[in-house]
């Protein structure tokens, strides 16, 4: 699973691209959001994702300086962006090519070309971890990777079965036959974010999808997608969106 950080200062759009298309489906997972290229630079070394998609024009600092000084930064490393842009503009184009950006794609995104885009990241990425793995001499660490990862993916696969049920990183722990803090760190490590985290953003996202039919009501939509209650349901989804169900169709 790969973490995905949004770095845009429009926040319909930013949070349009978080929560309308399928990351799960790309095996990936949005660990953060951020308003600006400073904002951008400093989520960066918090959360550590493996793929950026950045605006280009931001207040503070535009995206092309953002991934400047995230490429000069020891601490940063495989970082994989992906530019989001207004402008048809070659100057631009040629900036980010020199900084080393895997896609550069216009707005408003195209989910398809979105979805191309980020394949050929996850492509680049898989090259290079299987290039690091050739390195490695211990076969053991690989054995344990593998399993580890197998219940990640588990867990995801799960998850985008039954999010609508009563689901919890306890459950998968008892049917591992492992702890729940160490099925929940391994998680953290794997995604960047706690399972709960990642469960409240899918069944957002899903809900998202079934407000935009204009078939159900929201209190409809809060039983279909898991939430205990209506109260429940319109918190997290505030909380997640930066508006109530009813705004966010709006």
């Amino acid at each position: 699973m790969y973490r995905v950080l949004i770095v845009e200062d429009e926040d319909i759009i930013r949070k349009g691209i978080a929560y309308t298309m399928d990351w799960l489906g790309m095996g990936c997972t949005i660990v953060g959001e951020a308003a600006n290229g400073r904002e951008g630079l400093d989520k960066i070394k918090e959360l550590t994702p493996d793929i950026v998609l950045v605006d280009i024009m931001m207040p503070v600092m535009d995206g092309i300086e953002m991934i400047r000084r995230a490429g000069e930064d020891d601490g940063i490393s495989d970082l994989k962006t992906i530019i989001l842009t207004s402008y048809a503009d070659f100057d631009y184009a040629k900036k980010a090519i020199n900084l080393g950006v895997s896609a550069y794609l216009m707005k408003p995104v195209d989910e398809e070309e979105l979805k191309v885009s980020i394949a050929k990241v996850i492509s680049e990425i898989e090259k290079e971890h299987r290039l690091e793995q050739i390195e490695q001499k211990s076969s053991d660490v690989f054995i344990k990777t593998d399993k580890e990862n197998d219940y990640i993916q588990q867990i995801l696969d799960e998850t985008k079965l039954h999010y609508s049920e009563k689901i919890s990183i306890e459950i998968f722990s008892d049917k591992f036959g492992v702890s729940s803090s160490y099925l929940s760190r391994k998680f953290k490590e794997s995604t960047g974010t706690s399972y709960l985290d990642f469960l409240n953003k899918y069944r957002v996202q899903q809900a998202v999808k079934l407000l935009e039919t204009g078939k159900y009501k929201v209190y409809e939509v809060s039983d279909l997608t898991g939430f205990s209650d209506y109260k429940h349901f319109n918190t997290v989804f505030k909380r997640y969106t930066g508006s109530s169900p009813s705004e966010f169709v709006k």
